[in-house]
């Protein structure tokens, strides 16, 4: 972040930064081949110990939102609107979460199986809906001086899937 002068130091810094992060770069492997076993042993550490992912939550930067929100389709015409629920805070912060991971997941088919399970318990309190559209967006809010103008949050669709889940083919 301070490489990139993302935060409020003086641009002084970005230079030692990015000379800090060639270095950290190195120091973690990163720059030998994926079946170099320094790395390997590096990156098994770091996800055993659950410190892969670093500390963007708290960042000066605090990753953009998500939200994914679901279309319930029924045999008579209407449409309804859900979201997933959870049940504690610490689910909702799981959850938030996972939703980033999604925004980040670049392998599709393991995408599309997630949302599919989120979609799922969605449709277990609703079993007479015949489609599900999900669909995946990045919520943008508004500068404080917008907000105070009126200006509301929008919304950047990502991604979407439909689901049948009356035992017709999956589009």
């Amino acid at each position: 972040m301070i490489a990139q002068g993302s935060t409020i130091l003086p641009s002084a810094c970005n230079e030692y930064a990015q000379k800090a992060e060639l270095g950290a770069t190195w120091c973690l492997g990163k720059e030998a081949g994926a079946s170099n076993p320094v790395r390997r042993g590096i990156a098994t550490y770091l996800h055993a110990a659950g410190i892969q992912a670093g500390y963007s939550f708290f960042a000066p930067n605090v990753p953009s939102q998500h939200r994914l929100s679901l279309e319930l389709f029924y045999d008579d015409g209407r449409v309804e609107y859900e979201v997933p629920r959870v049940g504690s805070r610490a689910a909702a912060l799981r959850l938030e979460s996972l939703l980033d991971r999604l925004a980040e997941e670049r392998y599709e088919p393991v995408r599309e199986a997630l949302v599919k399970r989120l979609a799922f318990s969605v449709w277990r309190e609703h079993p007479e809906v015949k489609k599900l559209r999900a669909t995946f967006e990045t919520v943008h809010l508004p500068s404080i001086t917008e907000f105070e103008h009126g200006k509301a949050e929008t919304l950047e669709p990502m991604f979407s899937f439909d689901f049948s889940l009356r035992g017709e083919e999956q589009h």
